[in-house]
């Protein structure tokens, strides 16, 4: 999800200014357009909104955004999640350490992390249907970023990977696969996924 705000975001002029717990990409993203990104733990998110300390708040989705409370102190909960589309999780390990390993410990190893990932987005599949409709419930008022909003977060994040791929080699070298990738997905998704979810999304309502 895109996270909790006070008050409504109805352009992007609204971002200007708006002091929004985020971090990493979101956070720079945002910074470009205006806003004013803040780190805070998930123990202060609560009170920071509650104080006016903040105006918004991202932190993850339904399930675990519900546990939080945040719907009680700033009502509008925004989608897309524009700067995470999906979740994912990483396990780092030491060149030196992963070669000396023998090849069934490496095997384990991925078949273990590859394990936990699914298991993970199934878990979130599984649970922020039924948090979703709680916060609903609770007060939460569902709204989606406005065209202006979206197309300028897609902007400046364009301009953001020309700055990065300044900045570091490594992001250099990797930017221009990714970005190819990202665009041959897109087609098929455009395709075939999308196309059949906006189908059953349809459909179900109609029910």
């Amino acid at each position: 999800m895109g996270g909790w705000y006070r008050k409504e975001i109805k352009s992007v002029e609204d971002l200007k200014g708006l002091r929004i717990r985020i971090g990493g990409i979101g956070g720079m993203v945002l910074s470009k357009l205006g806003a004013i990104s803040q780190q805070i733990p998930a123990s202060d998110i609560y009170s920071a909104l509650e104080k006016g300390t903040i105006d918004a708040a991202e932190w993850v989705g339904p399930y675990d955004d519900e546990k939080l409370g945040l719907n009680k102190v700033a009502p509008y909960y925004y989608a897309p999640g524009w700067f995470e589309g999906s979740a994912s999780i990483t396990s780092m390990v030491n060149t030196k350490a992963w070669e000396a390993l023998p090849p069934h410990f490496k095997a384990a190893f991925e078949a273990a992390c590859s394990e936990q990932n699914l298991k993970m987005l199934a878990h979130y599949d599984a649970k922020n249907p039924s948090a979703l409709r709680k916060l609903i419930a609770g007060g939460a008022k569902i709204a989606l970023f406005p065209k202006d909003v979206m197309d300028a977060t897609y902007n400046a994040s364009q301009e953001l990977w020309v700055e990065l791929s300044a900045k570091s080699p490594d992001f250099a070298a990797i930017f221009p696969d990714w970005k190819a990738f990202q665009q041959s997905e897109a087609s098929w998704f455009r395709v075939a996924e999308a196309t059949l979810d906006n189908y059953t999304f349809a459909a179900v309502n109609r029910r």
